[in-house]
């Protein structure tokens, strides 16, 4: 599931680019402001899954799906604020990223207004994504999202090239296949809500308490992001070649860092589970073992990654320069696999306790301390690429024994307190 989008985004930046660079770069534009919404306020999903496995661990599954409804008003006033934000500021923001006016900003603008109005199906199905994975309902959430992206992968190609629509095709497709997603995990939540007569009504203090979840998750991953901008900005002025080989090694890791949250996900939901019901041990035992799966999983991705070091790079260029980079990098890009494997899992633990603030300060302070300062410094002193992955290196360290000595503790375990009603 959590790669069915990145899937799709890849074959729509096929589709497109066959229309040339200029649509190419408005996608990319366009694109990369609904994503970075998305990854802003992928609290809908992950605040969502805890709160409700742990009603649901109580024995509280209406409680559970009562969540996903007030998750599910969250998702539609942020989608329609934002979405008119966009339709507004679409001109201005896409002028800006593609510096300034020109045929990429137009192009960028087009696609953003047609498609921004699907922010709040996106967010929908966010939050359709949490509580179902809450009451541990996890096949369902995967056919929504492949039966969306099945739509967009079907419409993409045809609407751009066959219907001549071009970029606005691939908007329109993008669209569709939310329209889709959205109406899925609505269907659900409505069958749910007349099987447990939950009403539909808005609950302020839980809408406000989601806030108070997201809020935390909002600014961790504004950090990720600022920090993951700071490197890329300091890459882009040591030269092409390492900022095209940045580019594929950071895409690879991405991809990556997806598959090992599997195992967030999975820890989330078995964790808010056990201390809703107020089973400690269990919730000890889940951490241990997903630990366990993530390191185990992170060595083999990280032993595979060395072995196809010849073969992937030149999948992504032919260019000598860029391969010669990319050599460099990729023993950070494997070496760290094992460490985010861990990492990653002790967030999803973390997250299924509700001790999202502390997740929020760990993040913050192993990018100032350790990501920001190193990217910087290697732009100073000229380290290159080696300097940057350095810095990513330490942040995942840091964060890794900032969060091992969390869980080695007991103030994870009664750090969501008790859930608003």
């Amino acid at each position: 599931m959590l790669a069915a989008e990145p899937l799709y985004l890849l074959v729509d930046t096929a589709v497109v680019g066959n229309l040339g660079t200029v649509a190419l770069g408005g996608l990319a534009v366009g694109g990369g402001l609904l994503a970075y919404v998305a990854a802003l306020l992928n609290f809908l999903a992950y605040g969502t899954t805890a709160r409700a496995a742990r009603r649901a661990g109580a024995g509280d599954r209406a409680g559970a799906v009562a969540e996903g409804v007030q998750a599910t008003w969250l998702a539609v006033g942020l989608g329609v604020l934002l979405a008119l934000v966009f339709q507004v500021l679409a001109g201005p923001l896409t002028r800006l990223l593609a510096g300034g006016a020109g045929p990429v900003a137009e192009a960028a603008e087009q696609w953003l207004r047609v498609a921004s109005p699907g922010l709040p199906l996106l967010l929908v199905a966010l939050a359709g994504n949490g509580w179902l994975r809450g009451v541990q309902e996890l096949r369902r959430p995967v056919g929504y999202v492949l039966a969306g992206s099945l739509v967009s992968l079907v419409l993409c190609p045809l609407l751009v090239h066959t219907a001549g629509l071009g970029l606005v095709g691939s908007a329109v497709a993008n669209l569709a296949g939310q329209a889709v997603s959205a109406t899925c995990f609505c269907r659900a939540l409505v069958r749910e809500l007349t099987r447990q007569g939950i009403p539909w009504r808005p609950r302020w203090a839980s809408v406000r308490a989601q806030l108070v979840l997201g809020r935390d998750l909002l600014v961790r991953a504004a950090v990720l992001q600022f920090a993951f901008a700071a490197a890329a900005a300091v890459v882009a002025r040591s030269g092409t070649a390492e900022l095209a080989a940045h580019q594929v090694a950071l895409q690879l890791w991405l991809f990556l860092a997806l598959v090992l949250d599997a195992y967030a996900i999975a820890a989330q939901t078995l964790v808010g589970h056990a201390l809703g019901a107020g089973r400690l041990a269990d919730a000890r035992r889940t951490a241990r073992r997903v630990s366990a799966w993530g390191l185990g999983t992170g060595v083999l991705v990280g032993l595979a990654l060395l072995a196809l070091r010849p073969v992937l790079p030149p999948l992504f260029t032919d260019d000598p320069a860029v391969l010669a980079q990319a050599a460099v990098v990729w023993w950070f890009l494997a070496l760290m696999q094992p460490l985010a494997g861990v990492v990653f899992a002790l967030d999803g633990v973390l997250m299924g306790a509700g001790d999202v603030a502390y997740l929020r300060t760990v993040t913050l302070g192993s990018a100032l301390v350790g990501f920001v300062p190193l990217s910087l410094l290697s732009g100073w002193l000229d380290w290159g690429l080696a300097g940057v992955w350095s810095g990513l290196t330490v942040f995942i360290a840091l964060r890794l024994v900032a969060v091992g000595i969390r869980v080695a503790g007991d103030g994870w375990l009664t750090a969501a307190g008790k859930v608003v009603p």
